[in-house]
């Protein structure tokens, strides 16, 4: 099991990102959690197998909403929660 956490920066609010990255997480089976931060970054926290940890940073820093770009990001080891879901944040 691997855990990292996420921040991602760039036209990543009110496109839809936080919606295709739980799309993203359910289809590699990612448990966790994503929400808006008040400085108009993403944050996300990932856990899973680790190949499938992975691929979904991969795939989230290419943005994986349409109309989303990610300028910068970071990417830190975290802990391991009891997330049962990959859920949206409000």
């Amino acid at each position: 099991m691997k855990s990292i956490k996420i921040t991602v920066h760039g036209r990543v609010q009110g496109v839809g990102f936080r919606y295709c990255t739980k799309m993203v997480a359910d289809q590699l089976n990612i448990k966790g959690i994503v929400k808006n931060q008040s400085d108009g970054s993403v944050y996300i926290e990932a856990q899973g197998d680790p190949q499938a940890v992975h691929s979904f940073a991969k795939k989230i820093i290419a943005s994986p909403a349409p109309s989303g770009r990610v300028s910068n990001y970071n990417i830190a080891d975290n802990k391991i929660k009891n997330y049962t879901s990959f859920n949206v944040v409000y």
